[in-house]
């Protein structure tokens, strides 16, 4: 099955990959404002060139969680100009799609919409940064949704249990079943796993006849205990895994020797960080599965803006210079200038022959200044580069190695390197500066009626959303069923009444009761909000900000394995919460310059504790969910779900033996050459050996 014409026939499925596309990452940038329309545009265009059953976007297709009109005018644009046609759509659903597309009131594919004329499906989660939000738990995804542009999927509306019912697909005699899961926080993800909490639906019928497609918007690479997911956790009769929200370009298909499946990891289309992984070269694929085969063809995006970044350890180079070397900050400087002008001069190299590449690209020099070195002033070195890159302000970065201090013996042995350590938030996001604060404090400052967990969350909304009553709202909920909580006890003496507190704040902390009361309190200050007519959560604050700072997704991180560039989470920002109501956990930004509207600018967070408003007290609407709404799935009356549940020990990630179907002899070729020429004279399609 080498020939293009046998791959491409009407047994097999052609689907573009893409993950992370940030559309409107800096798009006040005057240098770099277009640069993630254009991809967009190379990506669509490269899915009609190809003549694609389908798009399959991994989330983020937005950068900021309410995206400008512009952002939101030139992506409708786009699709409606590549995605709508005349073109037949070759391949049927067979599941049910209320069930597949259940945050619309049109709860079906959108070329099989009677209004539309849809050529070119787009199937697409939602990320951190265009996560759903408010009580009635949108995102910018749905208005593309209910526009009949995109088919948004994979949106769990439970914080207690997931249960992902697949989009079943065929074309031909090939089956594919698509899973998706859209972005929740790593943490609360990652307990549901460990506690058996989260649910792959399976046809029961022929199951070893569908080829299982899972997209994911995830952490990756690990970032804490929990705070990643780890490829383990997923269940072992997945065939391929789409891995979104990690930047670097790892699209070549790895495989996972434990649980025999195979995991592409597309990357992100525009450099939103100044790291090692953002400098790998950007692709997208075309996956073209038939049967228990495929093939994974990697595509170069040409309209990306170059990236060079450079290490320079000025200690290893004392043939030039010495901390003790007159004039040593001057040769430094010329240094390097030196190399600055090496990497422009590569990076025009390698732009010759390539039109649609940006003329300016972007450089980073990180310089370590160990050892005795001084900086030198880097605003007048960028001016000497304002012309030649696409990034002055951040051209020079100097590091330097945490050096050890010697302990000083005196009347008191002062610990230097927790005094020295470093104030920059590595790393951290509200929620944690909260409860390590909290933590840390006299047990006369700690909370006795709120958790962390709670405060944390409340504040993040406040911080990333403009949400101005969720800590206000948060305190007035829990004081209020704390009190009737006494009043049914018949709480009257103040001993009892702190003992009680004190037990009923424990019993609940880290349990889905406590997410669901900060859901509740979320969902009730944005009521209010909405009440008062206070549109101020949903203004667009673009408008505002002239001048957009560089989202350095890993400026303040301890540096990944492998080089990974990463995703931020945020929504808009930079924060990891998404889910399916503001409720749920909105961690802070780690390491990007903070977007701040003009409200923000001029107010502190303390202002949110100030004396509640009188006003009466609301319950906000909640989303009423049951698993036998998705248990009950019919499939065109022939095939019903079983479910297949991980079996996750907590010593190891292993699944269980009735799972691992026999998948050792699994063997799939990919070709993971750059060059399309080659890829295409090379590609193949090596046929499963046991199902």
């Amino acid at each position: 099955m080498s020939s293009e014409s046998t791959l491409d026939d009407e047994d097999t499925f052609k689907i573009l990959i893409a993950t992370d596309i940030h559309l409107g990452f800096l798009e006040k940038d005057a240098i770099r404002g277009s640069d993630t329309f254009n991809t967009l545009d190379e990506i669509m265009k490269c899915a009609k060139t190809n003549q694609v059953d389908f798009i399959l976007l991994g989330g983020d297709l937005f950068h900021d969680n309410k995206p400008s009109r512009r952002c939101l005018h030139s992506c409708i644009t786009m699709l409606r100009k590549y995605c709508m046609g005349d073109t037949p759509v070759t391949f049927n659903l067979l599941s049910d799609q209320t069930v597949n597309f259940n945050t619309t009131q049109f709860p079906w594919v959108n070329y099989q919409d009677e209004n539309l004329n849809i050529s070119i499906p787009v199937f697409s989660i939602h990320g951190n940064h265009d996560d759903p939000t408010g009580a009635e738990g949108l995102c910018a995804i749905d208005l593309l949704s209910a526009s009949g542009l995109v088919n948004h999927f994979g949106h769990s509306h439970s914080v207690e249990r997931i249960e992902m019912s697949p989009i079943l697909m065929q074309k031909g005699n090939t089956k594919l079943a698509l899973y998706g899961l859209g972005s929740i926080p790593d943490e609360r993800l990652h307990r549901m796993f460990v506690n058996n909490q989260v649910t792959m639906l399976r046809p029961k019928e022929d199951q070893d006849e569908w080829f299982n497609l899972f997209a994911i918007h995830q952490n990756r690479s690990k970032h804490g205990p929990t705070n990643y997911i780890p490829e383990q956790f997923l269940d072992d009769f997945i065939d391929l895994v789409v891995w979104g929200h990690e930047h670097e370009c790892l699209i070549t298909p790895t495989r996972n020797e434990q649980q025999l499946f195979y995991v592409t990891q597309p990357g992100s289309s525009v450099a939103t960080s100044l790291s090692p992984g953002e400098a790998a070269k950007k692709h997208v694929g075309l996956l073209r599965v038939k049967g228990r085969r495929m093939n994974l063809e990697k595509i170069p995006l040409k309209t990306v803006r170059q990236f060079f970044i450079e290490d320079v350890v000025l200690e290893d180079h004392q043939d030039l210079f010495t901390p003790d070397t007159p004039q040593v900050t001057k040769k430094v400087e010329n240094f390097c200038y030196a190399k600055v002008t090496e990497m422009i001069e590569k990076a025009e190299r390698e732009r010759l022959g390539c039109p649609l590449t940006p003329e300016k690209p972007l450089i980073r020099l990180r310089v370590d200044y160990s050892g005795g070195f001084d900086t030198f002033n880097t605003a007048r070195f960028s001016q000497k580069f304002v012309e030649r890159v696409a990034n002055p302000k951040d051209l020079i970065h100097f590091v330097r190695r945490r050096e050890k201090k010697e302990d000083i013996k005196d009347e008191v042995n002062v610990d230097y390197s927790k005094v020295m350590r470093t104030t920059a938030v590595e790393g951290l996001r509200v929620e944690d500066l909260v409860k390590k604060y909290f933590e840390a404090a006299e047990k006369t400052v700690q909370l006795s009626l709120l958790t962390e967990n709670g405060m944390g969350k409340a504040i993040q909304e406040y911080v990333d959303k403009d949400e101005k009553d969720a800590i206000e709202e948060l305190i007035t909920y829990q004081l209020e069923k704390t009190q009737r909580h006494l009043q049914a006890r018949a709480v009257t003496t103040e001993k009892d009444i702190d003992t009680e507190i004190q037990r009923l704040r424990d019993s609940k902390k880290d349990t889905t009761e406590e997410e669901n009361e900060i859901k509740e309190a979320m969902s009730r200050a944005k009521a209010h909000r909405l009440e008062r007519g206070d549109d101020s959560g949903d203004v667009d604050i673009s408008d505002d900000l002239a001048d957009v700072a560089m989202d350095s997704d890993e400026a303040l991180l301890p540096p990944p394995t492998r080089g990974r560039g990463r995703g931020g989470r945020g929504r808009g920002s930079r924060g990891r919460g998404r889910g399916s109501a503001a409720s749920e956990s909105k961690p802070a930004s780690r390491g990007r310059s903070q977007k701040t509207s003009t409200a923000t600018q001029s107010r502190s967070i303390m202002q949110a504790f100030q004396a509640p408003s009188q006003r009466p007290s609301r319950t906000g609407a909640t989303i009423s969910y049951t698993a036998d709404d998705v248990s009950q799935v019919k499939i065109h009356t022939v095939y019903m779900y079983s479910k297949h549940t991980a079996a996750l020990p907590s010593s190891s990630f292993t699944k269980s033996s009735s799972q691992s179907q026999s998948k050792s002899s699994r063997g799939i070729a990919f070709d993971d050459s750059d060059d399309s020429d080659e890829v295409k004279r090379s590609q193949k399609m090596i046929k499963h050996k046991s199902f």
